[in-house]
């Protein structure tokens, strides 16, 4: 990949590529990485893409990739979810309470909630980056939001098993 190329493709890519590691992630030091790695597999690449939104779903999956594969490292952890609101530079407070519900989120209502509200992305793009149908796309932000309504009329923010069908991990 020509180098102008690549500092352009990391200039209009690294916040979306960042904040989408950072929401699977929830560790800013990890997330950092991944973006790193990600960044260097494209320098790497080949660099033939169609058009910007054919990098971009690129650089997605492979953002995705990255960091199921860092999952599986036995000396994964997890940040506490007040800092993440704060690194994700949510605007007001009354957002980064909200964000902060959302990052409470099991993976699979997180995501989408993330990738389409705070990414703009649409239910087809979620679910070709996810690998799923758009219909199960549609139906996680459902429960997804679902869920974060009920954790929101709670205003209790440490949210107990079995309640809305969340499951929490021990502290």
């Amino acid at each position: 990949m020509e180098e102008q190329a690549f500092r352009q493709a990391v200039e209009d890519h690294r916040d979306v590529v960042f904040r989408i590691a950072l929401t699977y992630l929830r560790d800013r030091a990890d997330a950092d990485d991944v973006a790193q790695d990600v960044f260097l597999k494209l320098l790497k690449s080949d660099g033939n893409f169609e058009s910007w939104e054919h990098l971009r779903g690129w650089l997605i999956r492979v953002t995705i990739n990255e960091c199921k594969s860092l999952f599986r490292k036995p000396w994964r952890r997890v940040e506490d979810i007040e800092n993440l609101a704060d690194s994700l530079s949510a605007a007001q407070d009354e957002t980064k309470a909200v964000l902060s519900d959302v990052m409470r989120l099991p993976e699979r209502f997180r995501i989408p909630i993330v990738l389409y509200y705070y990414l703009g992305f649409s239910t087809s793009e979620i679910a070709e980056l996810l690998h799923v149908p758009a219909a199960t796309v549609r139906t996680r932000l459902a429960r997804g939001r679902s869920k974060l309504k009920f954790i929101l009329e709670e205003g209790d923010r440490e949210i107990q098993p079995n309640q809305a069908g969340l499951r929490v991990r021990p502290s």
